[in-house]
């Protein structure tokens, strides 16, 4: 078994990215700049919300964390998202998810200006991903793709199979994985909660993405043996031995599911970290496609 670290690959990726925003320091221009509106006191949302910011600094990016108050209509919300849209210094632009629930959060993605839209939630990009256009990609299959190339796994003519069909995972990793690159080319079956024989299904799987939100839903008789898996879940479990009172699951039951692997990430420290370096890939683009070179 070998494990697919985020440490590392994100490493990788950020580092290259680092290198590119030196070089555009070095000619003179500005560098990217990402924005991050953050709704409430979410704690997970403040937790990636931070890392976010770190990642940017870290490679030389410019970023603008706008907080606002839970209670904060859905009226201000969107005109802080039409502020940021109007200002030509920001390139990428995000709202953290969830939202609270007087908000419309379909309203608010679309409110997002496509140009500034890496996080790649927008119809515009999802539109474009379908029918294989240049666009944004949603972070976290972005980042699941970058992982797979950065460790070199084959994926042509493998079966892939992934639970759970959110826009913001399962689709879109549906699409990314049965494209004609090198890193798809895979056929593809979507399972969710109203799949009769989900264990069987899984079981086909050379490659397994659970991506459902439930925590170590995924047991070693759902696993091929030899299966890469990608545990996408990210859930704080309460725990009174632990330092903080709670312990980070994925979807995986990793210590029982993990000698059966080829390729296994791990949570925390695998796709979580992938997600925000497929973010900010995204926003040296979106800086690329507004800049004149």
């Amino acid at each position: 078994m070998i494990l697919l670290d985020g440490k590392i690959a994100s490493h990788s990726v950020k580092e290259e990215l680092k290198s590119q925003v030196s070089e555009i320091i070095a000619q003179g221009k500005r560098a990217p700049h990402l924005a991050v509106i953050i709704v409430g006191n979410n704690g997970a949302s403040e937790t990636y919300v931070a890392s976010k910011v770190k990642n940017c600094a870290e490679i030389g990016f410019g970023s603008t964390l706008v907080e606002l108050e839970a209670t904060v209509s859905e009226a201000e919300l969107l005109k802080q998202i039409q502020l940021l849209n109007d200002n030509p210094e920001i390139d990428g632009l995000l709202v953290q998810l969830p939202l609270p629930k007087h908000i419309n959060e379909q309203k608010v993605i679309e409110a997002i200006d496509p140009s500034k839209d890496v996080d790649g939630f927008h119809p515009v990009s999802a539109g474009k991903l379908v029918q294989g256009l240049p666009t944004f990609l949603p972070a976290t299959p972005y980042g699941i793709m970058l992982m797979l190339e950065h460790y070199h796994i084959p994926t042509k003519g493998k079966h892939a199979v992934i639970i759970g069909r959110s826009n913001i995972v399962g689709r879109p990793m549906s699409i990314l994985l049965s494209s004609n690159h090198p890193y798809g080319n895979c056929t593809v079956t979507i399972c969710h909660s109203h799949t009769p024989n989900l264990k069987e299904i899984c079981l086909q799987g050379d490659i397994l993405v659970a991506a459902l939100g439930r925590p170590e839903f995924v047991k070693p008789d759902m696993v091929k043996p030899g299966a890469v898996v990608i545990d996408v879940g990210i859930t704080r479990v309460e725990d009174a031995t632990a330092k903080k009172g709670f312990r980070i699951k994925g979807d995986v039951d990793f210590k029982e599911v993990s000698p059966l692997c080829s390729y296994i990430t791990p949570v925390p420290g695998g796709v979580g970290l992938m997600t925000i370096a497929g973010l900010l890939k995204n926003t040296l683009q979106a800086y690329r496609n507004r800049t004149v070179e």
